[in-house]
């Protein structure tokens, strides 16, 4: 069990012994600051030296008792034949009852040896009206006040110093917060934006290589190599790239990676249909958009990946039919972008995919503030698969349904 008064410090106990042997050396040689009337005091003012050495030893610990003992012991001296050993302890102790009590303490005492100097002046100048009784209120003031003062300054440094320290460990606490945010966002970016780059075109070349196994016909065989070809190639020249920019910031072909805008959806349905050329699949675009002036980077950039995505996953899932990409905008409206695309329960898909495209498209939706859905819709039948239509809706197979993905992005933002 701990003690209730913690043990002196090494540089608390040299300071009381080196108060108690001047103490000592100046009774020895009877060097007092004060004589009583009367006969010798003897060893008398050893008591007082001997005490305020022991308040001295528990100066640390900030109690009211220790400045109340060290305040007896220094009227006893005063009493019985100061010693200049007791008092410049009696500093000591005033100034750590300051330093190291308790905040009501370290407020109280300041005001309190100010009140009793100036007491002690006014005592000492009705005692005896004469200029010399204003030294009695200077010495009290020395004793008391100066001490006081001190140590209640060096607190107020000290606890300045302690909230700096903590605001600053706050702030870097902060800052590698932030920081794992920054790195967690940053790497979340990349991973969507190098499944957008590759995915079509590795899902182009699964498809083709996929017929070209089961095909007999050589023409047919060649055709399905020559997208599988054109799709690598591509397909290898973005990655270069992104490989490119995430590492230096820059590359020869960085101009790969510019932002997409929405006038290049036809160049991608034209690719989309070449890339599923044989599969019983129809791409038509309708954009239902009234003129006006062009959308924001960062919405058009999430608009094309949505439907680029979109379309990459109609090619592994979708039942031959036609897949409608449309685009709406009114006034003062949200950009509304849909694809619709056949489907039905029973089949597998034909090339494997993560699962990461609906993630990312979801989250490209959510940093600009709009809203998501995708999921199996009633419409057009076909005689493929979706996916997970069957464990999503309980459909089974020959049950037709439409596959729909559906955003809505707010067409005034600025950054993404």
């Amino acid at each position: 069990m701990p003690s209730a008064v913690p043990l002196p410090r090494r540089d608390d106990a040299l300071m009381a012994a080196g108060g108690l042997l001047g103490g000592l050396l100046l009774w020895h040689f009877d060097l007092r600051t004060t004589v009583p009337h009367g006969a010798d005091p003897g060893l008398l003012p050893l008591a007082p030296l001997a005490v305020m050495c022991g308040a001295v030893l528990l100066r640390r610990t900030g109690r009211p008792w220790t400045l109340l003992v060290a305040v007896g012991a220094l009227v006893a001296d005063q009493l019985i034949g100061s010693l200049l050993a007791t008092v410049l302890m009696f500093t000591d102790v005033v100034y750590a009852s300051v330093l190291y009590g308790r905040p009501a303490m370290a407020r109280r005492v300041p005001a309190l040896s100010t009140v009793a100097t100036v007491g002690v002046t006014l005592s000492a100048l009705a005692a005896r009206p004469e200029p010399e009784s204003l030294l009695v209120g200077v010495v009290c003031a020395l004793i008391t006040v100066v001490p006081a003062w001190s140590g209640l300054t060096v607190r107020e440094h000290r606890e300045t110093a302690r909230a700096e320290r903590l605001r600053a460990e706050q702030t870097a606490l902060l800052s590698e917060m932030d920081r794992r945010e920054a790195v967690a966002a940053e790497r979340g970016r990349m991973a969507r934006e190098l499944h957008d780059l590759v995915a079509n075109r590795l899902s182009a070349i699964a498809l083709h290589s996929t017929a070209a196994l089961s095909l007999g016909d050589r023409e047919s065989a060649g055709e399905s190599l020559r997208v599988i070809r054109e799709n690598s190639v591509q397909g290898l020249a973005e990655m270069r790239g992104l490989i490119g920019l995430l590492r230096t910031g820059e590359g020869e072909d960085a101009g790969l990676l510019a932002a997409p805008r929405l006038d290049g959806l036809g160049a991608l349905l034209e690719q989309t249909r070449a890339n599923g050329a044989g599969t019983g699949l129809e791409f038509v675009l309708e954009d239902t958009r009234t003129p006006g002036p062009r959308l924001p980077a960062p919405v058009e950039m999430a608009a094309y990946r949505i439907v680029q995505e979109s379309l990459t996953n109609t090619l592994k899932h979708a039942s031959p039919g036609t897949v409608t990409v449309t685009l709406a905008l009114e006034d003062g409206g949200p950009l509304t972008v849909e694809v619709r695309s056949p489907c039905a329960g029973g089949g597998r898909p034909l090339a494997p995919g993560a699962g990461a495209g609906l993630v990312g498209m979801e989250e490209r939706v959510a940093l600009l503030g709009g809203t998501f859905e995708a999921g199996p819709v009633d419409g057009p039948a076909g005689t493929g698969a979706a996916p997970d239509t069957e464990e999503r809706t309980g459909t089974g197979p020959g049950r037709a349904r439409t596959w729909q993905v559906r955003a809505a992005l707010p067409a005034d933002v600025r950054g993404a």
